[in-house]
């Protein structure tokens, strides 16, 4: 059996990859945006954030969640979802060095 193309790469940029595509919907962006507004919230208060469906929601929440963007809760029928921190840590180490690299680059 062959090697899937992930196994060519290393952990690290396997992980930004799987977060990189998680962000790469507008309607995640956007739920991000309001997790980060409210702090916390439950699955139906983004429903009702968002013009789409519940179901839409619930997809995209749980693409966010399974790249470790989002974490959550059970609190009785609803899940209480907000930001992982640590994901987010992980994608400004990676983008500070991008940035720091280019800032002092002498590139076309």
């Amino acid at each position: 059996m062959g090697a899937t193309k992930t196994d060519h790469f290393t952990d690290e940029q396997n992980k930004i990859a799987i977060i990189a595509k998680a962000l790469g919907h507008p309607a995640r962006v956007a739920i991000i945006e309001y997790l980060l507004k409210v702090n916390t919230c439950i699955c139906g208060d983004i429903v009702n954030e968002l013009p789409l469906a519940q179901a839409t929601v619930s997809q995209h929440l749980k693409e966010l969640k399974n790249a470790g963007l989002i974490k959550g809760n059970i609190e009785g029928t609803a899940i209480c979802y907000c930001i992982d921190e640590n994901t987010f840590e992980i994608l400004k180490d990676y983008f500070s060095n991008i940035i720091l690299k280019t800032t002092n680059q002498k590139c076309c």
